[in-house]
């Protein structure tokens, strides 16, 4: 790592009185980050010997396949691939790739195509086309290696038949505002799309297809990662018309929306594939690193520098600004009593929040975490709360998070901010930039969910 803090904008350790604390946070959150290396995690999993390729515990004898193609979406999908090129070498035939605008790499055999996320566009549409274009014709010789990661299910666009692109664009706004898990949102996107529920897997039979999955989503179910394109899917159309009656969208959505999912339920749109499905019975999933072994070198790297450590959960959901406020409290109870572990501790929860948006200001999940834990914080000496999104783009803002403190009120106070009327308004962004205290990384081209840890020193 070039820095002893990694990637992190160093300005943050300006503000608030206790830098080594700050740098203590920044450190631990660095050590979550290069553990979830995606290279790194591909090539944890993925060897060759000569002509075997050794996947966790499978075995592919490259001399049986005439062509071998790497294709896949997502915020890390260029370093995955960058890996695989590594490997096969010579063997590769070549590949396609969509990646989010600023994650891209200088790949040799295989295609990138930047795109929009997390609103899809015509360059996400483009890039899936020539992923299906360069599937069509898969034979039983040809060999196709996918690496998916988070953001996928925005770059990995092709809609149903009837549904346009701006359809979709207009719904993922809907549902990203609607305060809808990542579950939900995928069960909805799954039944507009030739892609996503295991039909990417569908397009590339009769093919041996291996994807090689980077986990962004609680407890990593491979049908919801990425809107899970190569696994069975466990959605239904029932469940897809339900997230938009729950979060009342039936009458915002577009009309071909609810027109095509009728359709499913009525039984008139064929279902994604699900489990048992023939078109499934060459491919394997396997997931390549998580959250988890993020948050396990956050604590490792706390536990070297002298802390007393405890992974509280790495299945945090809710809304960001309530579990801000609980692990404000979880900051307290060790301030003030030492539990559940005395100080100096560090805490790490791990996990994806999600945020109702009803103002009109500008910010992202973690940085209203952040927020949230702030406005219980005041007084609190030696205690900082900091959430992150491991991909270094925490809503549309170039900030991965935001760190809060027991000062973080009183020093916006003399700058005439109000966090309680900034958390109404959603503009969580604005108060933490004039404070000087946003999480600025760039981007980390990895995406294993966003990351929490509570430190007490």
């Amino acid at each position: 790592m070039a820095s002893p803090i990694g990637p992190f904008d160093r300005r943050v350790l300006e503000q608030g009185p206790d830098r080594w604390l700050r740098a203590q946070a920044l450190e631990v959150m660095a050590a979550a980050l290069k553990a979830a290396d995606p290279a790194e995690a591909v090539r944890r999993h993925v060897r060759r010997d000569v002509d075997l390729l050794r996947v966790e515990g499978e075995v592919y004898d490259l001399r049986r396949y005439r062509r071998i193609f790497v294709i896949g979406a997502g915020k890390a999908s260029a370093p995955m691939a960058e890996a695989l090129e590594e490997v096969l070498g010579e063997r590769l035939t070549g590949g396609v790739l969509n990646v989010k605008d600023g994650y891209t790499r200088p790949l040799r055999r295989i295609r990138v195509q930047e795109a929009g996320h997390p609103v899809p566009d015509a360059r996400g549409l483009a890039g899936t086309r020539a992923i299906l274009a360069l599937l069509q014709d898969a034979g039983p010789d040809d060999l196709v290696i996918a690496v998916i990661s988070g953001g996928g299910s925005a770059l990995l666009v092709a809609p149903a038949e009837g549904v346009t692109l701006e359809d979709l664009q207009r719904l993922t706004d809907l549902l990203l505002r609607s305060g809808a898990t990542i579950g939900e949102m995928n069960a909805v996107r799954k039944h507009l799309s030739l892609v996503k529920g295991g039909q990417l897997a569908r397009a590339a039979a009769p093919a041996a297809l291996v994807a090689l999955i980077l986990s962004d989503v609680v407890g990593s179910p491979l049908d919801v990662i990425a809107s899970g394109p190569t696994a069975p899917d466990e959605s239904s159309f029932a469940e897809a018309w339900a997230v938009l009656e729950r979060y009342r969208l039936v009458d915002e959505a577009p009309p071909a929306v609810v027109e095509h999912l009728r359709r499913g339920l009525r039984g008139e749109v064929p279902e994604t594939p699900k489990p048992g499905d023939p078109v499934l019975a060459r491919v394997t999933n396997v997931i390549v690193g998580s959250n988890r072994l993020a948050a396990l070198a956050a604590l490792a790297r706390a536990e070297e520098l002298g802390m007393h450590t405890l992974l509280l959960s790495t299945f945090v959901e809710g809304e960001a600004r309530e579990v801000g406020r609980v692990l404000a409290a979880v900051a307290r109870e060790v301030a003030q009593h030492d539990q559940p572990l005395p100080r100096p501790a560090c805490i790490v929860a791990g996990g994806e929040t999600t945020v109702t948006v009803r103002g009109s200001g500008l910010g992202g999940r973690n940085q209203e975490v952040a927020l949230g834990a702030a406005l219980s914080l005041p007084g609190l000496e030696r205690v900082l709360v900091a959430s992150l999104a491991t991909d270094g783009s925490d809503g549309p803002t170039d900030a991965a998070g935001a760190v809060a403190d027991g000062t973080t009120l009183a020093r916006a106070a003399a700058l005439g901010l109000d966090a309680h009327a900034s958390l109404v308004a959603n503009d969580s962004y604005h108060f933490f930039q004039a404070l000087g205290d946003l999480l600025i990384t760039g981007p980390t081209n990895t995406n294993v969910n966003d990351l929490m840890v509570v430190m007490v020193a």
